[in-house]
């Protein structure tokens, strides 16, 4: 039996990274989603499931494999299996937000969260079965138990973060945060993993693509088109925002009744003692 965990540190360290910068935008994306109606909100929301499901999630979950190597034979990856564990994530994903984000009460957390961490366990293991090597992978059971309810407690943290948090602190501290929670499920997974080499020897490589020959296009395209998705977005934010009304000044209002004696003309009291008198001096007139 060979033992996959052990691996370089690069590869755990890009992926950590990876899954940050995923965490980033999905949270970033779903605060957004929180404050937009209509159909600037399914933007957002698909934006959210896309970076958090497809780039925190599954991104990081293929670039730690490619640190693994098992002795004796070489790696190779399904295509199928590998984009249908891809899509997995990103529909579970999007549908645990869907589910918390506009109904922010304890039950929808709670119904949440299972859904978000056996998906993201579904999409774990779906990887693995996308691997084609020369000989029989085993999984224990005890580190499958392991693997699932720590992807269910990072799910539900996750989805507590995104539908709650908000501001940049906040949301660079949850990310860090996040992507130790999804570190630490893939490697609970993997560390139950170990392969028995077949007997006898084998020319050539199993069926299927190599590592690189699978991330290049789906991990550069995913970001690309994250990239280009957050740029429209962000260019259209203003369209969200309700238009300003400028305040007329108040006017006092005209009395629709005349005022009393309004129409009779006030005349000046005559004040005998200030008014000139004929001769030129001041005092009452004769």
């Amino acid at each position: 039996m060979l033992d996959l965990l052990v691996q370089d540190w690069p590869a755990p360290a890009l992926a950590y990274l990876v899954s940050v910068i995923g965490s980033y935008l999905g949270l970033s994306f779903a605060a957004r989603a929180r404050r937009s109606t209509g159909f600037s909100r399914w933007q957002w929301l698909g934006l959210a499931a896309l970076t958090l499901g497809g780039v925190a999630v599954w991104s990081m979950h293929f670039i730690a494999m490619m640190g693994f190597s098992a002795p004796g034979t070489a790696i190779r990856y399904d295509m199928f299996l590998t984009v249908a564990s891809g899509i997995t994530a990103i529909v579970v994903m999007g549908t645990a937000l869907y589910l918390t984000l506009f109904d922010q009460s304890l039950t929808r957390l709670l119904l949440s969260g299972p859904i978000a961490g056996l998906g993201v366990v579904s999409m774990h293991y779906m990887g693995m079965a996308s691997m084609n090597i020369h000989g029989e992978m085993h999984h224990d059971l005890f580190w499958i138990i392991i693997a699932v309810v720590v992807a269910i407690v990072a799910a539900t943290t996750a989805l507590w973060f995104a539908s709650r948090i908000r501001g940049q602190l906040a949301i660079v501290s949850a990310s860090l945060v996040m992507a130790v929670a999804v570190s630490l499920m893939h490697y609970s997974g993997m560390a139950g993993m170990q392969v028995e080499p077949a007997e006898g020897e084998f020319q050539g490589a199993p069926e299927g693509a190599t590592a690189f020959d699978l991330m290049l296009p789906l991990v550069v395209g995913l970001f690309v088109f994250v990239l280009i998705c957050s740029l429209f977005l962000l260019l259209g934010a203003d369209d969200d925002r309700p238009p300003r009304t400028t305040k007329q000044p108040v006017r006092p209002s005209t009395p629709t009744h005349p005022l009393p004696n309004s129409g009779r003309e006030r005349q000046a009291p005559r004040n005998d003692w200030t008014d000139a008198s004929p001769d030129g001096f001041g005092g009452p007139h004769r």
